[in-house]
């Protein structure tokens, strides 16, 4: 959607990636609802903000009514949406299949999937009813959706779900000018992600440090997959700091 006046949500607003990311599309012209668990977080990123551009909505997205509140709010204020980025995820609690309790395993699946699932749900009925019809969807996927690290089956196997969700919302789209893409991203520095750099455990079992990079960049690519005509779609992105262990044998 090319037009600066668009209609955004970004989920997991209140920090790290969704503060640059909604910061970023409301300096672009968009008008963004905000969705975090904490109103106060919410109301800091819109500060960053130009004025009137941010509209801060407090929401659970594992709670089905918190979701569709959000985005009845949405339609209620701007009267269409054409851009949903779903980045509200979780990597907590880690473990291997083993270690991890199946109420730790649920409250990841309950974020990084039906999360994003029930965001989806509702914004494609908005972009399938609203004139002009259509809109775009860009998921926060990992590298873990491809390469996993040690201890991380919760999140890796939601990552993999994402990429499902994204292909799904793609091919389901088409006929209403819906499109879907991810975004993987490795070791940008934010806070969730503070470990890598002191020490992150490798595959052979050693402790590493890992290179990290801005956080910005990964603002500024969903910045441009978001500003592509809704006849063009970045399918997959994927943006890591160039040194990461990752490619061969790291």
């Amino acid at each position: 959607m090319t037009s600066p006046n668009g209609v955004a949500v970004v989920t997991g607003a209140g920090s790290g990636l969704g503060r640059l990311i909604t910061i970023a599309l409301a300096s672009a012209g968009w008008r963004v609802a905000a969705a975090g668990r904490r109103l106060a977080t919410l109301e800091e990123t819109a500060s960053g903000a130009p004025d009137g551009s941010v509209l801060a909505v407090a929401t659970d997205v594992t709670d089905p009514d918190s979701v569709a509140a959000l985005f009845a709010a949405v339609e209620l204020e701007y009267g269409r949406l054409d851009l949903l980025v779903n980045n509200a995820g979780t990597g907590a609690p880690a473990g291997a299949v083993d270690e991890i309790t199946p109420r730790g395993w649920q409250s990841i699946v309950d974020v990084n999937l039906t999360g994003s699932f029930l965001c989806a749900h509702h914004a494609v009925r908005i972009m399938k009813e609203q004139d002009p019809r259509g809109g775009r969807i860009i998921n926060n996927g990992s590298i873990s959706a491809y390469s996993p690290r040690p201890g991380s089956v919760g999140y890796t196997a939601t990552k993999h779900a994402i990429t499902g969700l994204t292909k799904s919302i793609s091919l389901d789209g088409r006929p209403f000018g819906i499109a879907c893409g991810q975004i993987d991203i490795g070791n940008a520095a934010t806070e969730m992600t503070e470990w890598i750099a002191a020490g992150a455990r490798q595959a052979d079992g050693s402790i590493r440090q890992e290179p990290t990079f801005d956080p910005e960049h990964v603002a500024e690519a969903v910045l441009f997959m978001a500003s592509l005509p809704l006849d063009a779609n970045v399918q997959s992105l994927t943006i890591t700091a160039t040194t990461m262990p990752f490619l061969g044998r790291g």
